[in-house]
């Protein structure tokens, strides 16, 4: 008896076992009761669930992780570009939102592009590039709904722009398509590229200006962006490729 019991137990076992393997649908679900965070790369992801793990909200995990892939992902959006927000608060029932979209230097007029030249408004370029709302985006909310100190939202960030990365296949595929507009260019040469070609895959590629960059931000607030020596540093490359932003398009900046 105790070795039929023993045998219809294995039966059992690897039934289970195997209905247990049925893994059609993909990937293992995530369940959790305390908070998803879903992101196009598993670092970013990753940043943001810690935050959740210390009792920070949405809005703090989403900065963290919207930091990170600042730095994981240099081909999209970051401090530079601009941040929409939808925010669901669960407690008063009420919808937010947050447009962080940054406008034209005051100077970019139509007569302005008319003198370089040009009949329709640039694409790319200098005269393509608007007031970067992403950081007053930032601090706007987590000012209403962070819970965690500014300061430490940007650590995982400054870690991998100081430290590195690995870079992805697909991240490198798109760094790839960009190497000439990046020759094109000196500093995003010798930031992006490593003896003129994109970092191969694995390579734990690092940024270490962005890192600096980043801690400014981490102790000094939203203004080091727009008022700052970040700011400075903005209006001078700016001059340099021909722009028309001034110090007041910056600091005058707000999110709606």
């Amino acid at each position: 008896m105790r070795r039929f019991g023993a045998v219809v137990f294995l039966i059992f076992s690897f039934s289970f076992s195997a209905d247990a393997q049925d893994r059609s649908y993909g990937r293992s679900m995530a369940t959790t009761n305390r908070g998803i965070v879903a992101t196009s790369h598993v670092l970013t992801s990753q940043a943001g669930a810690q935050v959740l793990a210390r009792g920070g909200s949405a809005i703090d995990a989403a900065i963290a992780a919207n930091a990170v892939l600042g730095v994981t992902e240099p081909l999209m959006n970051g401090i530079g570009g601009d941040l929409f927000l939808l925010y669901w608060d669960a407690k008063s029932g009420k919808l937010y939102g947050l447009n962080a979209s940054g406008s034209a230097p005051r100077k970019l007029t139509i007569d302005s592009l008319k003198k370089k030249g040009l009949i329709s408004m640039p694409d790319v370029g200098i005269d393509s590039a608007t007031v970067p709302g992403v950081v007053d985006g930032w601090s706007q909310a987590h000012k209403k709904f962070g819970r965690i100190p500014w300061k430490e939202l940007f650590a995982p960030a400054i870690s991998y722009a100081e430290h590195g990365y690995a870079v992805p296949e697909i991240i490198h595929d798109y760094w790839v398509a960009g190497e000439r507009t990046l020759a094109a260019m000196p500093e995003a040469q010798r930031v992006f590229l490593l003896n003129g070609k994109a970092p191969e895959v694995g390579t734990v590629f690092s940024n270490t200006n962005l890192g600096k960059t980043l801690r400014l931000l981490a102790e000094n607030g939203r203004d080091a962006f727009y008022k700052g020596e970040i700011a400075q540093a903005i209006l001078k490359i700016s001059a340099e490729l021909g722009g028309t932003m001034e110090a007041g398009d910056l600091e005058e900046f707000s999110s709606e």
